[in-house]
């Protein structure tokens, strides 16, 4: 973790390609809530209400990019947003800038990886994206996604990343087994304002694939994904 001096607030600034004018909003959204409550004299809040307003700062960003460059009917184009602003996604985007060695996080929640790591890294993401608009403004943001988050839309495009894996996953069960796959919450996890969900995908009574995301939907996809994968390979 970089140390909280001159020098790691400007090795964050240069990761991430913005300067800010008031740091203590760059440090906010690296401060995951366990940190907060493991050090109470620490002087800056958690990060939460900064994802709050950076989740709609990147929803609007991506929204309209995909509006003005694509022609796709509205179902598309919520597919093709779908698969730039998913915890997974955006984990990854924060993972490649370095976020990782910004978090500050508690000792136990420093120890989490997979997917735990990846869910707290997209929130730190969308915190980081609403210091940068409370800082700098809508123009900068914008800059900041197209040049980190939408410049992976080639990626979604070329790996079909916005396909729907909970249709695909029906029909090819329908077709191959005549079941028709269901959904079941294994358990809510985190926050109430960012709960989440790991689901399980069955076909009758055996579990074929498992997911985790920050909505119902979200795990859903994921589950339907991994059970692709595992059933029906040769259909991928």
């Amino acid at each position: 973790m970089i140390d909280l001096d001159s020098n790691g607030i400007r090795e964050a600034e240069q990761r991430i390609g913005v300067s800010f004018s008031d740091q203590n909003l760059l440090w906010t959204a690296f401060t995951h809530r366990s940190y907060r409550n493991e050090n109470p004299r620490w002087p800056l809040p958690h990060n939460e209400r900064l994802e709050f307003l950076g989740d709609a700062v990147i929803e609007i960003v991506v929204t309209h990019y995909l509006y003005r460059t694509y022609q796709n009917p509205e179902g598309e184009l919520t597919a093709y947003r779908s698969a730039l602003v998913n915890a997974e996604m955006l984990g990854r985007v924060a993972q490649k800038i370095g976020l990782n060695d910004l978090l500050l996080l508690s000792r136990r929640e420093a120890e989490n990886i997979g997917k735990a790591r990846t869910f707290i890294l997209a929130n730190a993401f969308e915190a980081l994206v609403g210091a940068i608009y409370l800082d700098q403004g809508y123009r900068v943001a914008e800059e900041f996604l197209m040049r980190v988050l939408i410049a992976r839309m080639p990626e979604v495009l070329e790996q079909r990343l916005y396909r729907d894996s909970k249709s695909d996953f029906q029909d090819i069960a329908q077709e191959a087994l005549g079941i028709t796959p269901m959904y079941q919450v294994l358990k809510e996890e985190g926050p109430d304002h960012k709960r989440y969900y790991v689901v399980g995908v069955f076909l009758g009574s055996r579990m074929a694939g498992k997911g985790k995301g920050l909505s119902k939907k979200e795990a859903e996809r994921e589950a339907a994904r991994v059970a692709l994968a595992r059933e029906f390979p040769h259909r991928q």
